[in-house]
């Protein structure tokens, strides 16, 4: 790998994102997305009634399109199938901006109009879909060669007069939240050889200084003082030394404040319990997902207006087998005193982000929320496209589920059912880092719980979620950068949960 690769290659070649007029669209774009609404004639733009449309099977379903030639000079038509306007909503806009972006993978300069009327959702609403489900349907992620498709140049939000500064408003906040998407695929996505805890951590200095963040960086000799156990233990077959990252966003008058937990597994081989040289271990390099969304949505905080103040923790070290590796029967202390006896080299999420959520409870804090790949039975649950969610607090679960369908990463509750905590019982340490052989995603849960000291805490396990087999709408084949989108919208819109 060239020493000079650069891990986040979508903050250097952004696309700018505006707001303009149907004439301007139809002199600059090279294609434009007309939507066209079941039973309703298209606008004129298009160059085609619906007649004519429905002669060649178009007949503006949800998500159809229909690529029409350019006669005149102009941009590439394609139309977009609404379905019934009223039900029109931001989940379905993504879904369809994307779709037509797709359709024209070799155009770069892209324009949609804002469907008149849009009944069911508004202009600005409309916009920051819209230009959501395009940013990330054409981002790309390239190691050595060009891309197979040119890069998206420019998004025009094409809106009236009238409409031009709610379509703008909506465009921004769109542009910024695909943006740190983008960051968290790039770093999900990254080669394990590229992106080391280090190297995350110098990236997290380089994009928390151009958005507002106050970055520390912890070294090994620290978390040697602060008594960070889990982690310390977990990088003991590593060559690459460990790094806690530790981010803070600070509005004034913050109307609450939460602490976001990240495990930074940035290649996990298992350890000693080696996993199997299959699929599944082949995209181990995305064991970082839930730090690579938690530096992520933190970037986009301050465009945003957040009004809650975020601490962040992202807990940074591969997972190695060598001759200075966590043994099986191994005791850590914790930093909180705990002891933890290892009984499973591969259940070592859980260890490094047990340290980051005892130092969370050192401070004032409303709630806490970890996110991580942590078990394959959460995958098996719940498959691709739906996140696992538990924890202590129903207040925090029930906002986390709101965020998560406000942003189409949804995740569903289990049941944090405390009587399989006797599966945790050591006889040696206060407890060990796996249960049994079911209700695996449970158990893990309830080993994070022991570090949260009552304050309300919620756990969200992308293992699922982390990884696409095939590219869906504004997903994209490979790691995901879940998580994101469901962070930034829990913090914009978090309220304090009643002691």
């Amino acid at each position: 790998m060239p020493d000079d690769f650069d891990p986040i290659p979508s903050t250097r070649s952004r696309p700018t994102v505006g707001v303009g007029s149907l004439k301007q669209a139809m002199t600059e774009a090279d294609a434009l997305a007309v939507p066209v609404a079941a039973g309703a004639e298209p606008a004129a733009e298009l160059g085609a009634d619906s007649a004519g449309l429905a002669a060649v099977g178009f007949t503006a379903d949800r998500g159809q399109t229909l690529v029409r030639a350019a006669t005149d000079g102009g941009p590439v038509r394609v139309a977009v199938g609404i379905g019934t306007p009223d039900r029109l909503d931001a989940s379905l806009v993504r879904d369809l901006a994307a779709e037509f972006a797709r359709a024209v993978p070799w155009h770069k300069r892209l324009a949609i109009e804002v469907p008149t009327p849009a009944s069911g959702i508004s202009v600005a609403d409309f916009a920051q879909a819209a230009t959501e489900g395009v940013l990330l349907s054409r981002w790309r992620y390239f190691v050595g060669r060009g891309a197979d498709e040119p890069l998206l140049e420019s998004l025009l939000v094409v809106a009236s007069d009238d409409d031009a500064e709610q379509a703008a408003a909506g465009a921004e906040r769109g542009r910024v939240i695909a943006a740190a998407y983008c960051l968290g695929r790039d770093l999900a996505n990254c080669p394990a050889s590229t992106l080391s805890a280090v190297r995350m951590a110098e990236v997290a200095l380089e994009v928390g200084a151009a958005t507002g963040l106050r970055v520390e960086v912890f070294d090994k000799d620290q978390l040697i003082e602060l008594g960070c156990g889990g982690l310390l233990g977990v990088n003991r077959g590593s060559v690459e030394p460990p790094r806690m990252i530790r981010l803070r966003y600070e509005p004034a008058d913050p109307t609450g404040r939460i602490t976001l937990v990240g495990k930074g597994v940035m290649y996990d081989s298992g350890g000693i319990s080696l996993k199997p040289s299959d699929e599944s271990h082949a995209q181990m390099k995305n064991d970082m997902t839930g730090a690579a969304a938690v530096l992520a949505a933190m970037t986009a905080l301050r465009d945003l207006g957040c009004p809650t103040a975020v601490t962040g923790y992202l807990m940074c070290t591969d997972n190695m087998p060598s001759g200075s590796a966590m043994k099986l029967g191994d005791v850590l202390r914790m930093r909180n005193g705990k002891t933890v006896e290892v009984l499973n080299t591969d259940a070592e999420g859980r260890l490094v982000m047990a340290d980051a959520l005892a130092l969370a409870t050192e401070e004032p804090v409303d709630a806490i929320v970890d996110i991580a790949t942590l078990t394959g039975a959460c995958l098996r649950t719940f498959g691709v496209e739906v996140a696992g969610v538990m924890g202590n607090s129903s207040e925090v679960v029930s906002q986390l589920k709101q965020a998560g369908e406000v942003t189409d990463e949804p995740v569903w509750e289990l049941p944090l059912h405390r009587p399989y905590r006797s599966q945790l019982d050591s006889t040696i340490a206060d407890l060990t880092n796996m249960g049994g052989v079911n209700a695996g995603s449970i158990t893990a849960a309830l080993f994070l719980e022991e570090f949260v000291d009552g304050r309300p805490w919620a756990h969200i396990d992308i293992a699922g979620t982390a990884q696409a087999p095939a590219p869906r709408t504004w997903r994209n084949k490979g790691a995901t950068g879940s998580g994101t989108k469901l962070l930034i919208e829990f913090a914009l819109a978090f309220t304090p949960v009643e002691s």
